[in-house]
């Protein structure tokens, strides 16, 4: 193992879904009749066996089963890929293994599968618990379904998972968001995302957009927000996300401090480091997004590979991605991070630093951003650009 390098962590898209919400601008397409999942199991298996080479004998820390909906897989096919995933990798000790859920796909006998088989984490994709705002969002699941499936996590086992909600809906007042907070709260997480709708390119919102709520009213949803879950003791640590002490999202974390990730599955994304002589080289890799050109490359193995593309990130371009991801969270990195994820001296974003520091957007000794420059993130990185 190259101990100069960043942890890594597998993702693994399962490209598939019931029905493709308005909202959504991932890579998930509706599910017909039967999913090829035997299939596409095998193809994974082969995308992560072309992969291995790329650990440099790094054990994986973290696995996150993303989509689409993950939770249309049986506990047997996830199983199969973790299994393969130990072969081909090996875990770290602890290692957090989370699977993407969704109420409406929610089983209890397919909890107890999935826990049998090495998922000790769940996402659950509850969105809203609010009739009006699920039927806007095109969710397929009510409120009483996904209060049911956090019965059915912990029965099964999982006393750690997190809980997908959305705020900024169409024709949400401050009063209905804090109405779906304080029933997430209820069911006791020990971590929350809590983002604001946006509207993404190519989705149905974006060509037919619904009226969201006025600037003050998404203000008076955030601050009134922020407060509840604080007061319930689960603490923002990243821009849309909130944990209960040390229950952040390890996965999570590692990309926000810049640590490798290898991803395979249909559109998959991977970040994988390598030292060049005494130069460290990073790469971005992506795969064949459509799924049945995906599974399709398990035909001609050996002379195509899942890969789509990749390109090195230049080194002009570091200073800007890792300061992207680490200034998301709230405490910022240790600024030797800098230069061990990059390569770089700290040296080379020392004007930006301290012109930010003047101005009181970065703390003095870390590279974390104040509360001021958490508010203006967007005007704060452009002077990481080409530093």
């Amino acid at each position: 193992m190259a101990p100069s390098l960043p942890p890594l962590s597998l993702y693994v898209h399962i490209p598939w879904c019931v029905r493709k919400c308005p909202y959504c601008d991932f890579n998930s397409h509706k599910a017909g009749p039967e999913v090829p999942e035997q299939a596409y199991v095998h193809a994974l298996l082969r995308d992560m066996q072309d992969e291995t080479a790329r650990s440099h004998g790094r054990p994986l820390s973290s696995i996150f089963f993303g989509g689409g909906t993950p939770s249309l897989f049986s506990a047997q096919a996830i199983g199969d890929i973790l299994q393969g995933a130990e072969r081909h990798f090996g875990f770290a000790a602890n290692i957090e293994i989370t699977l993407e859920a969704n109420p409406g796909t929610a089983e209890q006998g397919r909890f107890h599968g999935y826990r049998a088989a090495g998922v000790n984490r769940l996402s659950i994709g509850v969105q809203s618990f609010n009739a009006q705002h699920l039927h806007h969002l095109g969710r397929i699941h009510s409120g009483r379904e996904a209060i049911d499936a956090v019965a059915m996590a912990r029965a099964a086992g999982f006393d750690n998972f997190n809980l997908d909600l959305m705020h900024g809906l169409p024709g949400q007042t401050p009063e209905d968001a804090s109405a779906d907070l304080t029933q997430a709260l209820d069911l006791a997480p020990n971590h929350l995302s809590w983002y604001q709708l946006t509207i993404e390119p190519n989705t149905e919102f974006f060509r037919r957009p619904p009226v969201l709520p006025i600037e003050d009213t998404l203000a008076d949803i955030q601050d009134v927000g922020s407060a509840l879950l604080s007061e319930n003791g689960l603490h923002q640590y990243e821009i849309s996300a909130y944990a209960k002490t040390n229950q952040q999202a390890a996965h999570n974390l590692n990309y926000w401090r810049f640590g490798d990730y290898i991803g395979i599955g249909a559109g998959a994304h991977g970040k994988l480091s390598h030292w060049h002589g005494n130069q460290l080289q990073i790469h971005r890799q992506w795969k064949t997004r459509l799924p049945e050109h995906y599974l399709k490359r398990t035909d001609n193995i050996a002379t195509q590979r899942f890969e789509a593309g990749s390109e090195v990130i230049e080194a002009q371009d570091l200073p800007l991605e890792f300061m992207m991801n680490a200034l998301r969270l709230n405490d910022g990195v240790e600024q030797s991070l800098f230069q061990q994820r990059t390569g770089l001296a700290l040296d080379t974003i020392a004007a930006p630093l301290k012109h930010l520091r003047e101005q009181g957007l970065i703390t003095p000794d870390r590279l974390q951003p104040t509360a001021l420059g958490s508010r203006y993130l967007n005007r704060l990185l452009p002077a990481f650009e080409a530093v």
